[in-house]
């Protein structure tokens, strides 16, 4: 007999983090545990208000309804959750700590035991100019060899001033740059505004148009001279039929998985596996969750073997994040094992 409980928790940001979205200054998520016998699993709902599919008024009901009906097994509970994607992550990752001897060992592999890492990129947030320049130095001085910039936010040629004077600096050989325009760019002008970032070398630009414009997206991957990673133009998209056609229409050169926004495990795989068929790259990135889902996504993520920066740099945000052996070290996520996990911000 199997009994789940949850609570809700809110992250805290060490300083306000600028997107096209607005300014963050705290982060609410849910942490999942579930109990059989003497074992425990926990996971994370990491809920992402304002891009979630799954923010909806009754979302506390659903995870209420999850745990109460915890015994009618995963698969079920997965099919039933299928438009809450962030509760059927923090379920997968609840029943695979419970399987586990360590309950934070969920994909056994070198990068678990402490013997191998993960390239990640070093993210810049937007905000002023002398703001974001400070973060470039940062990112570099920390031995970061792929930045990725969010645009959008602030005057474009402003924006391009900055790339243009990081390329001065810094080969594509030497920092690979990736964007991401959060939708920022009209259809009208997107195209324009490409032109003059590809000038710069840059690896990609994550979803420059708002997502849902399917003609005018798949009309700009045809002609851009910038590859283009879709990110929000996944979400909520649940049916396997509407992922094949999303992505046989628009042809993207990438996509971006985010597993809380995309429905977990099994719905990263479901992407891969068309991408991969579709010949279109992809990489993976967290959203924002604490430590307990950033480690669920990068054991999942290593045992993937994409050798591209991976977008999981985000644990280090927090002041309040649950303490773990999850450790950034020149531009890489290792996982130490030296470290002890620390539960007891969850018990306050």
């Amino acid at each position: 007999m199997i009994k789940a409980s949850f609570k809700p928790y809110t992250l805290n940001f060490k300083m306000p983090s600028g997107t096209s979205r607005g300014i963050l200054k705290t982060k609410d998520t849910y942490f999942l545990t579930i109990n059989s016998e003497n074992k425990c699993g926990i996971g994370e709902c990491g809920l992402f208000k304002g891009l979630s599919a799954d923010d909806v008024p009754n979302y506390e009901e659903k995870l209420k309804w999850a745990c109460q009906n915890i015994n009618s097994g995963k698969d079920n509970l997965l099919t039933e959750l299928t438009e809450y994607p962030s509760i059927q992550f923090g379920l997968e990752i609840a029943f695979k700590s419970l399987e586990r001897q360590d309950m934070f060992e969920l994909f056994p592999s070198k990068f678990s035991d402490s013997e191998d890492s993960i390239p990640i990129n070093g993210l810049i947030w937007m905000g002023s100019e002398s703001f974001i320049k400070q973060q470039i130095k940062e990112k570099i001085k920390a031995g970061f060899n792929c930045i990725k910039m969010k645009i959008g936010a602030i005057d474009f040629q402003t924006e391009v001033d900055l790339i243009k004077s990081i390329r001065k600096e810094f080969t594509s050989n030497d920092i690979e740059l990736r964007v991401d325009a959060n939708g920022a760019f009209s259809a009208k002008n997107a195209l324009e505004k490409l032109k003059i970032l590809s000038d710069y070398d840059l690896h990609s630009i994550e979803q420059p148009i708002k997502q849902g414009q399917i003609e005018q997206m798949a009309a700009l991957c045809e002609v851009t001279p910038l590859p283009i990673a879709l990110d929000e133009e996944l979400i909520a998209v649940f049916p396997f039929t509407k992922k094949q056609k999303l992505l046989q229409t628009i042809k993207p050169q990438y996509i971006i998985l985010k597993p809380t926004l995309v429905g977990g495990f099994k719905g990263s795989d479901e992407w891969i596996a068309l991408a991969e068929k579709l010949n279109i790259g992809w990489w993976i990135t967290s959203a924002l969750e604490s430590n307990i889902g950033l480690n669920a996504i990068a054991q999942y993520t290593y045992c993937k073997e994409n050798m591209m920066p991976q977008g999981l740099g985000t644990g280090s945000l927090f002041t309040n994040n649950i303490s773990s052996p999850l450790r950034v070290k020149n531009g890489k996520l290792h996982y130490d094992k030296n470290q002890v996990w620390k539960l007891k911000n969850l018990n306050d």
